[in-house]
C-alpha cells in the first residue's frame, strides 16, 4: 500500500477539501469585518451550499466508482470555488446583496458577518478534529499499535 492510498482512503479526502474551503473561506470573512468602516467596501463571500453540493456529488460519483473507500476524489469546480491544478482551492467571491447601504456608502451587517465568522470557525475546527482522528488511526496502523 502506497502513501497515496492511505491519503485516499476514506474520509481523509473529504475533510481535506473541507478543510481548503473553511480556512480560505475564514480569510474573505475576516477581510470582511475588518473593512466593516471603509466607506465604498462591499463584504465579499462564496456560497457554502454550492461548495457542499460539489463535494456531495464527488463523493457520491467515488462511492459508485470504487465502493468508497479508496480513491481520488474529483470535486467539481463551481462559479466561485475552483481548484489550482496543485491541491489547492481557489475562490472567486462575490459580493452578498440584501444589506442595507449605509450613507457612507458601506453595505454591512456586523451580525450576519460575526455569525457567519463564528459558523466558519466552527466547521474548521470540528472538520480538523475529524482529520486528526482519521490520521491517529492511520499513524497508530503504521506503527503496528493497537
Amino acid at each position: 500500500m502506497l502513501i497515496s492510498d492511505l491519503s485516499n482512503a476514506g474520509s481523509l479526502p473529504v475533510l481535506a477539501k473541507a478543510l481548503q474551503f473553511a480556512g480560505q473561506r475564514q480569510r474573505l470573512l475576516v477581510h470582511n469585518i475588518a473593512n466593516m468602516d471603509t466607506p465604498d467596501f462591499r463584504p465579499v463571500d462564496v456560497s457554502t451550499g454550492d461548495f457542499q453540493a460539489s463535494l456531495g456529488r464527488a463523493v457520491q460519483e467515488r462511492r459508485e466508482r470504487t465502493g468508497g473507500q479508496r480513491g481520488s476524489l474529483e470535486v467539481e469546480d463551481t462559479h466561485e470555488v475552483r481548484h489550482d491544478g496543485r491541491g489547492g482551492l481557489l475562490l472567486t467571491p462575490r459580493t452578498p446583496s440584501g444589506n442595507v447601504l449605509y450613507h457612507d456608502r458601506n453595505d454591512r451587517d456586523l451580525e450576519r458577518s460575526m455569525q457567519d465568522l463564528a459558523e466558519n470557525g466552527l466547521m474548521f475546527r470540528v472538520v480538523g478534529d475529524l482529520m486528526r482522528r482519521e490520521q491517529d488511526v492511520v499513524r497508530a496502523a503504521i506503527s503496528q499499535r493497537v
